[in-house]
Protein backbone atom coordinates (compact mmCIF):
# COMPACT_ATOMS: atom_id res chain seq x y z
CA UNK A 1 0.00 0.00 0.00
CA UNK A 2 1.45 3.40 -0.69
CA UNK A 3 -0.09 7.01 -0.36
CA UNK A 4 -3.21 8.32 -2.03
CA UNK A 5 -2.57 11.76 -3.29
CA UNK A 6 -5.29 13.07 -5.56
CA UNK A 7 -5.12 17.09 -7.00
CA UNK A 8 -8.71 18.31 -6.26
CA UNK A 9 -11.00 19.83 -9.42
CA UNK A 10 -13.50 22.30 -9.52
CA UNK A 11 -16.29 19.11 -8.70
CA UNK A 12 -13.55 16.43 -6.43
CA UNK A 13 -11.61 17.28 -3.69
CA UNK A 14 -8.03 16.87 -2.98
CA UNK A 15 -7.46 13.73 -1.43
CA UNK A 16 -3.62 13.19 0.87
CA UNK A 17 -3.79 9.88 2.65
CA UNK A 18 -0.32 9.21 4.10
CA UNK A 19 0.21 5.55 5.68
CA UNK A 20 1.74 7.45 8.84
CA UNK A 21 -2.41 7.93 9.59
CA UNK A 22 -2.42 11.36 8.64
CA UNK A 23 -5.78 11.53 6.07
CA UNK A 24 -7.18 14.73 4.65
CA UNK A 25 -9.80 15.86 2.71
CA UNK A 26 -10.35 19.06 1.52
CA UNK A 27 -12.48 20.99 -1.26
CA UNK A 28 -15.55 20.57 -2.94
CA UNK A 29 -17.20 16.76 -3.46
CA UNK A 30 -20.38 16.83 -6.49
CA UNK A 31 -18.97 14.13 -8.58
CA UNK A 32 -21.10 12.73 -10.99
CA UNK A 33 -20.48 9.26 -10.13
CA UNK A 34 -19.38 8.86 -6.24
CA UNK A 35 -18.76 5.25 -5.69
CA UNK A 36 -15.72 5.56 -8.08
CA UNK A 37 -14.27 8.56 -6.46
CA UNK A 38 -15.01 7.25 -3.13
CA UNK A 39 -14.45 3.63 -3.58
CA UNK A 40 -9.99 3.96 -3.35
CA UNK A 41 -10.72 6.42 -0.41
CA UNK A 42 -12.86 3.19 0.97
CA UNK A 43 -10.23 0.21 0.40
CA UNK A 44 -7.36 2.84 1.70
CA UNK A 45 -9.20 3.41 5.53
CA UNK A 46 -9.84 -0.18 5.77
CA UNK A 47 -6.17 -1.38 5.09
CA UNK A 48 -4.88 0.90 7.24
CA UNK A 49 -2.98 -0.19 9.96
CA UNK A 50 -1.58 2.49 12.28
CA UNK A 51 -2.00 3.10 15.88
CA UNK A 52 -3.59 7.23 15.49
CA UNK A 53 -5.44 8.35 12.72
CA UNK A 54 -6.05 12.17 12.13
CA UNK A 55 -8.41 12.75 9.65
CA UNK A 56 -8.88 16.93 8.39
CA UNK A 57 -12.51 17.10 6.82
CA UNK A 58 -12.44 20.26 4.99
CA UNK A 59 -15.05 20.37 2.16
CA UNK A 60 -16.59 23.36 1.84
CA UNK A 61 -19.57 22.02 -0.44
CA UNK A 62 -20.74 18.29 -0.85
CA UNK A 63 -23.84 17.10 -2.69
CA UNK A 64 -26.02 13.80 -0.89
CA UNK A 65 -24.22 11.46 -2.80
CA UNK A 66 -20.75 12.42 -1.20
CA UNK A 67 -21.79 12.86 2.02
CA UNK A 68 -23.33 9.72 1.72
CA UNK A 69 -19.87 7.52 0.26
CA UNK A 70 -18.14 9.96 3.35
CA UNK A 71 -20.29 8.28 5.72
CA UNK A 72 -19.82 5.15 4.24
CA UNK A 73 -15.96 5.90 4.61
CA UNK A 74 -16.41 7.29 8.11
CA UNK A 75 -17.81 3.72 9.40
CA UNK A 76 -15.31 1.66 7.51
CA UNK A 77 -12.30 3.82 9.47
CA UNK A 78 -14.31 4.02 13.01
CA UNK A 79 -14.50 -0.62 11.95
CA UNK A 80 -11.10 -0.79 11.27
CA UNK A 81 -9.43 -2.15 14.24
CA UNK A 82 -6.14 -1.95 13.52
CA UNK A 83 -6.17 1.85 14.64
CA UNK A 84 -6.13 2.50 18.43
CA UNK A 85 -7.24 6.18 18.10
CA UNK A 86 -9.67 8.03 15.59
CA UNK A 87 -10.01 11.65 15.50
CA UNK A 88 -11.51 14.04 12.74
CA UNK A 89 -11.34 17.53 12.60
CA UNK A 90 -14.23 18.97 10.86
CA UNK A 91 -13.19 22.23 9.58
CA UNK A 92 -16.29 24.53 8.88
CA UNK A 93 -17.05 28.35 7.81
CA UNK A 94 -18.26 30.54 10.36
CA UNK A 95 -21.84 30.80 10.50
CA UNK A 96 -21.99 26.95 8.13
CA UNK A 97 -24.60 25.42 10.67
CA UNK A 98 -25.27 23.33 8.14
CA UNK A 99 -22.07 21.94 7.42
CA UNK A 100 -21.61 21.30 11.72
CA UNK A 101 -25.23 19.31 11.71
CA UNK A 102 -23.84 16.99 9.28
CA UNK A 103 -20.94 16.55 11.21
CA UNK A 104 -22.72 15.42 14.32
CA UNK A 105 -25.05 12.98 12.65
CA UNK A 106 -22.01 11.41 11.60
CA UNK A 107 -20.60 11.77 14.71
CA UNK A 108 -23.71 10.14 16.73
CA UNK A 109 -23.06 7.11 13.79
CA UNK A 110 -19.64 6.43 15.07
CA UNK A 111 -18.85 4.49 17.86
CA UNK A 112 -15.04 5.16 18.29
CA UNK A 113 -14.00 8.28 16.83
CA UNK A 114 -13.84 11.37 18.35
CA UNK A 115 -14.67 15.00 16.30
CA UNK A 116 -13.00 18.45 16.84
CA UNK A 117 -14.92 21.50 15.61
CA UNK A 118 -12.52 23.26 13.87
CA UNK A 119 -14.34 26.87 12.62
CA UNK A 120 -12.29 29.28 10.35
CA UNK A 121 -13.37 32.63 9.28
CA UNK A 122 -16.15 33.19 6.39
CA UNK A 123 -15.18 33.52 2.74
CA UNK A 124 -15.40 37.36 1.31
Amino acid sequence: MERLFVEGTEYLPTVDFSLDGKLKLEGKAIPEDAVTVFSPLIAFVDALEVDRVLFDINLYYFNTSSSKKLMEMLRHLDANQKINHIQVNWHFEAGDEDSVETAEIYEELLFRTDFRYLEYAEAV
